[in-house]
């Protein structure tokens, strides 16, 4: 198989972006010390509630954000704390972009696959600017059902307009990498002990 007919789709979170900035660690890690909302009182009236909803693009993310901001009693602004998340959870893995970046000295073009909502999605690409880094991203805002899901695969196989078996998932979550196979696709589970070109040229070398 040729270079060209394998087109790589990387995982987001746990593959690329790994955390905070300044030391990877998860993003509500200091949220109560920086904003005074509590992760656990936060997550237990949105996330429980509204999580689906909004990743897979039924609802946005900032009415119900600020539903559950009030119900505990905060201030804050939705869109202050949404943009907090998304600073905090912005720390680019810089041997796996540095593969990116040369994987198309090799013929093959780079996309992204995460689940997340619309806001986060625009921020990576463009406030990140990981649009100049790869080719395209699909999420599941976008999709219209969840990574884990095999509506997800066959929805980025014809918004990319790829045979299955032509794709590979780089991903760091099993039921993720599962899915894809049994959807056609090709897939390696993400551990961080292979840097990314041997993954590629393993794969490519099948």
């Amino acid at each position: 198989m040729s270079p060209k007919e394998i087109r790589p789709i990387l995982d987001v979170d746990g593959v690329l972006v790994t955390g905070r900035p300044a030391d990877g660690l998860r993003r509500d890690h200091q949220q109560f010390e920086d904003t005074r909302v509590a992760p656990d009182s936060l997550g237990r009236q949105l996330f429980a509630r509204d999580l689906d909803d909004i990743v897979t693009g039924r609802k946005a993310l900032l009415p119900p954000l600020s539903d559950a901001l009030r119900a505990i009693g905060s201030q804050v602004n939705a869109e202050d704390l949404a943009h907090y998340w998304f600073d905090m959870a912005s720390c680019v893995e810089q041997a796996v972009l540095a593969d990116c970046r040369a994987a198309p000295r090799q013929g093959l073009a780079i996309y992204l696959a995460i689940n997340q909502e619309h806001m986060r999605a625009r921020y990576l690409m463009q406030t990140m600017k990981l649009d100049q880094e790869v080719d395209g991203i699909v999420y599941s805002a976008q999709a219209g059902c969840r990574k884990h899901q095999p509506e997800f695969f066959a929805h980025a196989a014809e918004a990319r307009g790829f045979a299955p078996r032509d794709l590979l998932l780089v991903d760091d979550t099993q039921d993720n990498v599962e899915t894809a196979r049994q959807a056609d696709w090709q897939a390696v589970h993400w551990t961080g002990a292979e840097a990314l070109s041997s993954v590629l040229q393993r794969c490519i070398s099948r």
